[in-house]
């Protein structure tokens, strides 16, 4: 059978992070969502998603095709349900589609000719930008039991602190000494090359992905995630970095997201906690205004490319942009629009010229090129999002 993930309706409220990827490419727990239904449905997958996204994230279309919304995380149950899925058949969770079955004959999709089944079991489900970290814990510990089941880690080396090594797993090739692990409240996940330096101090659920690095006496709260090629020092607290991010040095970075090729800057922070305790309210892209979270806890939202200068200081709640570059004394707004170049003092527009002269450049020295489908996609978010920009 043919494997399609789209979008469904949650892509614009888990902007800035789709604006430059799939809902599927989303990174929470170890995985993907990609990753998690290919390794659930033994099979590769393909892509509706944005046009502008589309020529990177292609959909291959065949005579028949399941559907599947992006934005629910695969379980067993849920797997063999679609997987027995039968021309016209649906499955929904109360009003939202989960899966359905069509072939290319099809111009269009009538639910009320389907046969609805209805999936009413637990299921985690990506809807908004704060449950990429606040629904960490429940996607690592879901991801270690898939990658892990019927696998031997390697052994944890003699000079490690440990706390419950039988949540440990350290796949092949990870270096780590003279470091502490507490998996007692969560399972700690060390990917292929990664390497954790002496004095860093861990308590799960931790995820660090191919050749990420904890860099020496960091410290990290569960539940988090290191996507491939992080670097990070200092404190974490329940946060999520996507992939080829960096935040090396000391400072602190909770309950907050960063997408791919972000830098934070020495000794910057975000608060993650209101002085006066209120729940934190996050800019929404639907409506153009601030959104309640319900979360009394919640940080930094900063999309792809973006980065921070020395000493940076965040309010709780901010949502940065794609291709940010903020820096300067005092709090930056709380919203910071894509291609923004400043701070706290004010902002101008950061050029595409310059803003893909530094992409080309950080990506090199992960040996990945800057393709003209990047710039293309790049190009088309610079454009969308001039509306908030005000030189």
């Amino acid at each position: 059978m043919n494997y399609i993930l789209f979008d469904g309706t949650v892509r614009n409220a888990l902007l800035p992070f789709t604006y430059t990827r799939p809902v599927a490419d989303i990174r929470v727990g170890i995985l993907t969502i990609r990753e998690k239904w290919e390794m659930h449905l033994g099979g590769t997958t393909t892509t509706i998603t944005e046009d502008y996204l589309s020529e990177k994230y292609p959909m291959v279309e065949l005579e028949e095709n399941v559907m599947i919304n992006a934005s629910f995380l695969p379980n067993a149950e849920l797997t063999a349900m679609i997987q027995d899925l039968k021309p016209k058949q649906a499955i929904f969770a109360d009003d939202e589609i989960i899966a359905f079955h069509t072939t290319d004959e099809q111009d269009e999709v009538d639910f009320d000719a389907y046969a609805i089944i209805s999936y009413e079991a637990a299921c985690l489900r990506i809807e908004n930008t704060w449950d990429i970290f606040s629904k960490n814990a429940e996607a690592i510990q879901a991801d270690f039991d898939l990658i892990t089941n019927d696998r031997t880690s390697q052994p944890i080396p003699a000079t490690v602190n440990v706390i419950a090594p039988e949540n440990i797993f350290i796949e092949e090739g990870a270096t780590l000494n003279f470091c502490t692990l507490n998996a007692s409240s969560g399972p700690i996940y060390i990917g292929k090359d990664a390497e954790i330096m002496e004095g860093s101090v861990v308590r799960g659920p931790l995820a660090m992905c191919e050749n990420s690095v904890l860099k020496l006496a960091t410290k990290i709260y569960g539940a988090t995630t290191l996507g491939p090629y992080c670097k990070v020092g200092g404190e974490v607290n329940n946060s999520v970095l996507m992939g080829y991010s960096n935040k090396g040095h000391d400072g602190f970075l909770g309950n907050s997201v960063l997408g791919e090729w972000c830098n934070i800057g020495a000794d910057s922070n975000n608060s993650n906690l209101k002085n006066n305790y209120a729940p934190v309210r996050l800019w929404s892209y639907e409506t153009e205004n601030f959104a309640k979270t319900g979360l009394q806890f919640c940080g930094l939202m900063m999309g792809d490319h973006s980065k921070c200068g020395i000493n940076t200081m965040f309010n709780t709640g901010t949502v940065v942009g794609v291709n940010a570059n903020i820096f300067g004394s005092g709090f930056p707004r709380n919203f910071v629009p894509s291609y923004s170049w400043g701070g706290a003092s004010g902002f101008t527009t950061y050029l595409t010229k310059k803003a893909f002269e530094v992409a080309k450049v950080v990506m090199s020295r992960r040996k990945i090129e800057f393709t003209e489908q990047d710039e293309a996609i790049l190009t088309h978010i610079f454009e969308e999002t001039k509306k908030w920009r005000k030189d």
